[in-house]
């Protein structure tokens, strides 16, 4: 079975209509630190490279010609990233604090997992997710 061979997720791969505006995003208010980037002049296409704290990686993509997300956020495809944090309120705070409008704080009625919702200057969907610890599954 493939799950046995699987250690964790390596990326995520987003493709942005914005690419100095997101790369912002990402690098100044999530705190991602940036791997790489690269341009190709012939594709007219940006990739960044990012890392999350734990080594899970973020592939920010740019093509001038990438057609707008179809709908929100129940679009086919991915539905959204979540984030795992030790403290909900103060990584909550800390997104309102530099102007990211975020949705209240929830309950997840079969975890008992407190989450909420905040979008990228994409709108792409993205969550919050309050774990035990950073090691926590759930």
């Amino acid at each position: 079975m493939l799950a046995s061979y699987i250690q964790r997720v390596h990326h995520v791969a987003i493709i942005c209509s914005d690419y100095a505006v997101s790369k912002a995003f990402y690098t100044d208010v999530i705190g991602c630190r940036v791997i790489a980037e690269n341009y190709q002049p012939g594709r007219e296409s940006y990739k960044l490279d990012l890392a999350l704290p734990d080594g899970t990686q973020i592939e920010l993509f740019h093509f001038a010609s990438a057609p707008a997300r179809p709908s929100y956020p129940e679009a086919q495809g991915l539905r959204h990233l979540a984030l795992s944090v030790t403290n909900l309120e103060a990584a909550r705070h800390a997104l309102v604090d530099q102007g990211v409008s975020c949705e209240p704080i929830r309950l997840d009625p079969y975890t008992q997992k407190r989450f909420c919702f905040f979008a990228d200057p994409d709108g792409l969907p993205l969550e919050l997710y309050e774990a035990s610890d950073a090691a926590d599954p759930l």
